[in-house]
């Protein structure tokens, strides 16, 4: 079995916070998630940074459009990895 992950990408760190909460909600994800702050290249300041939700899905059983139609509820998108 492949070690899947989904990497979910959140404008700021109160969105991402609010995902790793539900998700576990919706979607029954039992292992959690890391939350990764991501600065944009180049950029110093703090409100310039993105928050990355990554999601190990080693059972595979997380679909992909699923997910990125929930993050989109918090203005985010989901990556691959």
């Amino acid at each position: 079995m492949s070690d899947v992950r989904h990497v979910l990408v959140l404008p700021d760190r109160d969105a991402a916070e609010e995902v790793v909460e539900a998700l576990s909600e919706r979607f029954g994800v039992d292992e959690e998630p890391q939350l990764v702050r991501d600065a944009l290249a180049g950029e110093d300041d703090a409100e310039d940074a993105q928050w990355l939700v990554v999601l190990r899905d080693a059972a595979g059983r997380l679909d992909p459009g699923e997910l990125e139609e929930f993050v989109g509820e918090w203005d985010g998108w989901r990556e691959e990895p």
